[in-house]
């Protein structure tokens, strides 16, 4: 508690941490903006009836189950993170900007992550939205509103992964795992509620079995 305490007497630290928490605010507001012309209950009964969807909707902060403008949240920016660390196993120029040009070739390497972003966020939101759609969960959609869904929902993934950039220089840790981490505490309260509600004696071996897991694993 008192080392708690001490950041705030320490004037650039105590700055850096709001600066890094206000971002994680502006990460939660981008989270609860949805996409217009979304039928809410036809988007809870496919989220519940898909395991996927669902892990998905943890990791994006709950911003999928809001068919919000951050839906896709930062899926796109990993997926091109491993893709760019697979490629340095067959470009050779690649893997020596990586890991013998210091931090000019690691800012580059990122830089082209970031570029490798955008298609991938186009082609997912593209995927999801022709899901949501064939689904009833999105109706009288017209193919400007589509190209449009598209459009949003790739800014949004980009605006988190700048947001995240931010937090990271800032140096209170990586600014991409914060951002998965206040999604996933956000949702915690409601997911314990549904929890509870849902709660049966013949769960009580899985809620077990997910605790110890969740134990070993911290």
């Amino acid at each position: 508690m008192i080392r708690i305490l001490n950041i705030f007497r320490i004037r650039e630290l105590r700055n850096k941490v709001f600066i890094v928490a206000f971002i994680l605010l502006c990460s939660r507001v981008l989270a609860a903006i949805p996409i217009p012309g979304v039928d809410t209950q036809a988007l809870k009964g496919l989220l519940s009836g898909n395991q996927l969807l669902g892990f998905l909707n943890i990791f994006s902060g709950g911003a999928l189950a809001n068919l919000s403008i951050a839906m896709l949240g930062l899926g796109p920016y990993i997926t091109a993170t491993i893709i760019m660390q697979l490629l340095t196993m067959v470009f050779p120029k690649l893997k020596a900007m990586y890991y013998e040009e210091g931090a000019a070739g690691r800012a580059k390497f990122n830089r082209y992550s970031r570029y490798l972003t955008v298609p991938l966020a186009m082609l997912q939101s593209y995927s999801f939205l022709k899901l949501l759609i064939s689904q009833g969960v999105l109706t009288h959609i017209t193919w400007q509103q589509s190209v449009m869904g598209v459009i949003v929902a790739t800014a949004g993934s980009m605006i988190l992964v700048w947001l995240g950039e931010i937090i990271t220089e800032q140096k209170l840790g990586n600014g991409v795992s914060l951002l998965i981490f206040a999604g996933i505490v956000s949702r915690l309260p409601i997911d314990l509620r549904n929890a509870l509600l849902s709660y049966t004696p013949g769960m009580l071996t899985t809620y077990l079995v997910f605790a110890a897991l969740a134990v070993v694993v911290i």
